[in-house]
């Protein structure tokens, strides 16, 4: 068997080529898009079908909290566009009812990002209908693109309510010590729940005896809403832990509401069954390729120990081998210790990696040193499955929630000029769509969208906005503003990326291959890594220069390299000496080599 031998471990020596095979989900590109702001093919349904002013329907396009027009049809129309910048998956943000608008007077906001979830089984009317939602898939995957849903099971809407209030008007959480199970309102309430053992024991018969939802607070559904939610089931205040808004540190981060969202009683098996039930039959009805879960580490373990294995072999008996899933773990820190975790505990295949995301803004954003890019990949044998699985992490450079890549950076950077913030992007997109990893593009991001900062200004419209606060802003690369519809195939920006995945689905060791990590420093400048053909063998090196000044430095490679082939960017036309190559990288610059050795056949690398 063809053997490689790992040059910055050599204690490890041979590695057989099958040890380090990728998942399949490590070919992917996948295009990232909340339908509401995409593309509006359908004016008839932007009101939802529901009547009033925008506190009743939800749009206000000229607001940037508001629906804007988006739906299921415009994203159908454009599906050749997002093919052409070289997608092979789509992730739309959720589809699902949601009500249309909360918040308190003066506060409210409407529901067009998905997230408020009421109605778990039928598409938003402001979206279209489930059976828009079928021709999308169909329509996806008549081009050879999958469709990945946006789904949550953490939480619903905000409609249960709690009879007290603290002295500001607020609901404070409420901590399980302080507010036992087994009291009403308290430790030193009336007994309640005798015989509950508490949530850590999710048997049926444990959670039969909790029977009474008060142990924090007085939850009650207003006559209004009382069967909103559908399944109706998810109406029962019950099966939900009512202890008030997290802070997001602590036991809080399990137990509490979300911002007021409705927190899930997750430890519950009718919880955990109805959550399956509703989710398996969109596998079931739809065929759909994969799922994308919000906020999984608001979840207990539990949940998602049953949950997962349940999607799984429901896509697995409708004919889909390699369902993806990925959960949303938010750490905005180099360290992927933490989101690790989510795979060998609770069972994700794989998670967001936010620790790419924060390491390439602290080496292009924060002026950092790219032993920061060394330390985040040493780390990849935390993840359950080791490296190999890290090669299918799907990862990111900013998002809905963040924000744009461009805005972090020129948040990092104040005072920064566009030249210079292009070319820092530009390289960060190098970086996505050439290190291991399945990359997300976030909508816009391939037409130089560089957004005002995270939430509502990070989520602009493709088509022609009426939101003056995306509409004053100009575009990476072009300097153009961003008023019309930003659907041009010739943007530098779109053609950047379209060539980079090209060149990743014609070098298959860009996009599943073993990575090593080659050339760092404390300073910025040189990061080089290697990644090997799956099959061959064969080297590829990768270098990126992310200083502000033109770099002469040298990489280790393997030593049966004799020459190198440009594939990106400008390579040497031949080694150094055995084992070394001089590169000549520009500010940002860049380089994707192919190494050839000095006679055919497979090499083993040194």
């Amino acid at each position: 068997m063809a053997v490689l031998a790992l040059a910055s471990a050599p204690a490890r020596a041979e590695v057989p080529l099958d040890a380090v095979r990728a998942p399949p989900a490590a070919g992917e590109v996948v295009y990232f898009l909340l339908p509401d702001r995409f593309e509006n093919g359908d004016p008839a349904n932007d009101r939802g079908g529901l009547k009033g002013d925008r506190l009743q329907t939800g749009f206000d396009p000229a607001a940037k909290g508001f629906y804007h027009g988006g739906d299921l049809k415009g994203l159908i129309a454009r599906l050749d566009y997002i093919k052409g910048l070289g997608a092979t998956a789509v992730w739309v943000g959720p589809v699902f009812k949601n009500k249309p608008v909360q918040g308190a007077p003066g506060q409210e906001s409407a529901g067009y990002h998905g997230y408020w979830i009421t109605d778990f089984t039928r598409v938003d009317p402001h979206f279209g209908t489930n059976a828009d939602f079928k021709a999308l898939v169909d329509a996806a995957h008549a081009r050879g693109l999958k469709v990945y849903m946006d789904i949550i099971a953490n939480h619903t809407a905000d409609v249960i309510q709690y009879r007290e209030r603290d002295a500001s008007g607020g609901f404070p959480y409420r901590a399980r010590a302080d507010y036992p199970y087994s009291r009403r309102g308290g430790a030193s309430g009336p007994a309640i729940n005798a015989g509950f053992a508490g949530d850590q024991d999710s048997s049926p018969a444990n959670f039969a005896k909790l029977a009474d939802p008060t142990f924090a607070y007085t939850p009650f559904v207003p006559a209004a809403e009382e069967h909103v939610k559908v399944p109706d089931w998810l109406n029962d205040p019950l099966f939900y832990h009512n202890r008030g808004n997290s802070t997001f540190t602590g036991e809080s981060s399990r137990f509490g509401d979300f911002a007021g969202l409705d927190d899930l009683f997750t430890e519950h098996p009718r919880v955990r069954e109805g959550m399956i039930q509703i989710y398996r039959q969109w596998i079931t009805d739809f065929g759909i390729d994969g799922y994308r879960i919000d906020t999984a580490r608001h979840v207990d373990p539990g949940f998602w120990q049953a949950f997962i294995p349940a999607m799984l072999e429901t896509a697995h008996s409708r004919g889909i081998p390699n369902f993806a899933i990925f959960g949303e773990v938010a750490r905005e820190e180099p360290a992927n210790g933490y989101i690790a975790q989510y795979t060998r505990r609770d069972g994700y295949p794989a998670v967001l990696d936010f620790a790419f995301q924060s390491s390439v803004r602290a080496v292009l954003g924060q002026g950092k040193g790219t032993n920061v890019l060394a330390d985040l990949f040493d780390g990849d044998v935390l993840y359950e499955g080791g490296e190999a699985a890290a090669l299918a992490m799907p990862t990111f450079l900013g998002n809905h929630d963040m924000g744009r890549f461009a805005s972090l950076v020129r948040h990092d950077r104040p005072g920064i000029a566009d030249a210079e913030l292009d070319a820092r992007v530009r390289l960060a997109h190098v970086m996505l769509l050439t290190l291991r990893g399945a990359p997300v593009i976030y909508y816009g991001d391939e037409q130089g969208f560089i957004g005002d900062g995270n939430d509502n200004d990070a989520r602009e419209d493709m088509f022609a906005t009426r939101t003056a606060s995306y509409a004053d802003n100009t575009l990476l690369a072009t300097g153009t503003p961003a008023v019309a519809a930003h659907f041009d195939p010739s943007h530098p920006f779109y053609r950047l990326i379209r060539d980079l995945a090209a060149l990743r689905a014609a070098h298959p060791a860009l996009a599943r291959g073993r990575q090593v990590v080659r050339g760092y420093s404390e300073q910025p400048g040189l990061f080089s890594v290697s990644r090997f053909d799956p099959q061959s063998g064969a080297e590829y090196l990768i270098a990126f220069n992310t200083s502000d000044a033109p770099i002469h430095a040298a990489s280790v490679v393997g030593t049966s390299a004799q020459t190198l082939e440009s594939l990106f960017g400008k390579c040497p036309s031949r080694i150094a000496a055995p084992g070394s190559v001089l590169l000549d990288l520009p500010a940002f610059g860049s380089a994707v080599c192919r190494l050839l050795p000095s006679s055919p056949g497979m090499q083993t690398v040194k």
